[in-house]
C-alpha cells in the first residue's frame, strides 16, 4: 500500500513536471528545467548504486561518455536523433558491464577511489583527443529543427521515464536482492545469490540512465568540453542525494530541485556563487541529517509543537 501511494505520487509529480514545460515559455526559465531534470536523472543513478552499499563518483565519468558518444554520432555519424539519443545510454552501460567486472571485487572507499581515477583518466582522454575536440570539446550538437519548441518537454519526459523505470527496478525482487547485499553479502551468497553479478547488473542499469542523462546533457548545450565531466559532476549528485534524502527516490529528485534552483540564482553573485551554493549544502546536511523527504516524513515536528 505504502508502495503504491508513493508511485502515485511520484507519477504526479511527473504529471505536474511535464505541464510546467508546456507552459513555461521563458528561454531561461525552460533551460532551468532542463537542468533540473538532468540533474535529477544523475543523482537517481547515483542513489541506485548506494542501494547496494557503495558510493559511485565513476557516474561522472558514465555520464561524459554518454554526452560524448552522442555528440559524436551526431555530428561525425550524422545519425538520427532517437538513435544518437539512446546510443549514450548503450555505450555507458556496456564500458560499466567490463568495468564493474573488474571493480566490483573491492568495497568501500577502495571502489570510491577507483570511480573518482576513472572519472579523471576519463576526462584527460576527452582532452588529449584530438579527434573530439581536445580541450575545445565538440560543437554543433543539435536536435533536429522540428524538436525547439518541444525539447523540454522531451528533456523532462526522457527523465521521468528513466526515473520510473528506477523506481519500479527497486520496488521489484532485484531490489530486494541490492538491499540484502548491502546488509550482508555472505549472508546473501548463503541463500544462493550471486553478488557479484547483482553488483554488475546494478551498476550497469545505474550507468545506462547516466549515459542517457549525459545524451540529454550534450542536446541542451548544444556544445560539451572534457571539464563538463569532471570528479564534480558526481560529488553534486550526492549533494542533491544527501540534500533531498536518500531513503527513497523523492529524495534525489527534491535535491535536485532545490540545489538547481539556488545554484541558478546564485549566478548572479558573481564571484560569491560558489560560497552561497556550498553554504547552502553545508547547512542542509547540518541541519537536516535525513535529508528534506526526512524531514516531511517526520511530519514536521516544528509545525506541531507551534499548534499545540
Amino acid at each position: 500500500m505504502v508502495e503504491s501511494r508513493q508511485t502515485y505520487y511520484l507519477a504526479a509529480c511527473i504529471g505536474v513536471a511535464l505541464a510546467t514545460t508546456l507552459l513555461v515559455r521563458d528561454p531561461y526559465l525552460s533551460s532551468v528545467l532542463g537542468l533540473i531534470a538532468i540533474g535529477a536523472t544523475l543523482a537517481v543513478s547515483l542513489r541506485f548504486v548506494m542501494l547496494m552499499g557503495e558510493l559511485n563518483f565513476a557516474t561522472a565519468a558514465f555520464y561524459g561518455i554518454g554526452a560524448y558518444s552522442t555528440a559524436i554520432s551526431v555530428t561525425i555519424f550524422e545519425w538520427p536523433f532517437p538513435i544518437s539519443l539512446l546510443i549514450g545510454g548503450v555505450v555507458a552501460g556496456l564500458v560499466s558491464l567490463v568495468f564493474g567486472f573488474i571493480t566490483l571485487r573491492t568495497k568501500g572507499p577502495y571502489f570510491l577511489l577507483i570511480g573518482f581515477a576513472f572519472t579523471e583518466a576519463v576526462r584527460i582522454v576527452y582532452s588529449k583527443s584530438l579527434v573530439i575536440g581536445g580541450n575545445s570539446g565538440i560543437v554543433g550538437i543539435f536536435p533536429p529543427v522540428a524538436l525547439d519548441a518541444w525539447m523540454p518537454t522531451l528533456v523532462m519526459a526522457v527523465a521521468s521515464a528513466l526515473i520510473l523505470g528506477l523506481h519500479f527496478l527497486e520496488k521489484s525482487d532485484f531490489g530486494k536482492i541490492l538491499l540484502a547485499v548491502r546488509d550482508n553479502e555472505n549472508v546473501a551468497r548463503s541463500v544462493g545469490i550471486n553478488v557479484l553479478l547483482s553488483k554488475i547488473a546494478c551498476f550497469a542499469c545505474a550507468s545506462f540512465v547516466a549515459g542517457v542523462a549525459g545524451s540529454l546533457h550534450a542536446f541542451v548545450n548544444n556544445v560539451i568540453s572534457p571539464n563538463d565531466f569532471g570528479y564534480l559532476v558526481a560529488a553534486f549528485a550526492l549533494a542533491y542525494v544527501k540534500v533531498g534524502g536518500e531513503s527513497s527516490i523523492a529524495g534525489p529528485v527534491l535535491g535536485a530541485v532545490i540545489l538547481v534552483s539556488l545554484g541558478s540564482y546564485a549566478l548572479g553573485f558573481g564571484g560569491q556563487e560558489h560560497i552561497f551554493y556550498g553554504a547552502a549544502i553545508v547547512l542542509a546536511v547540518l541541519l537536516l541529517p535525513d535529508g528534506l523527504t526526512g524531514l516531511v516524513r517526520r511530519g514536521l515536528p516544528l509545525g506541531k509543537r507551534v499548534s499545540k
